[in-house]
């Protein structure tokens, strides 16, 4: 039960992210650090139920996504 609430949280805050992009410039950095919160939440899932590609995937996309958050303040 809460590998499924952490990936629709997840999944909730990807979407979001994706929304506030469509929007456009004016939410950044917004979007970026919904798509963090979201990573964050489904890095949670793939180190519960250990699947490696997943862990790899968000960490990459969590890396990423804290350096945008970075150069959006800079």
């Amino acid at each position: 039960m809460m590998n499924g609430i952490l990936q629709w949280i997840g999944a909730a805050f990807i979407i979001t992210g994706h929304i506030l992009n469509a929007i456009g410039t004016s939410v950044y950095p917004w979007n970026i650090i919904s798509f963090v919160i979201g990573t964050i939440f489904f890095l949670i899932w793939a180190l519960r139920i250990r699947n490696l590609p997943q862990i790899a995937v968000n960490m990459f996309a969590m890396i990423i996504g804290i350096i945008g958050i970075f150069n959006s303040f800079i």
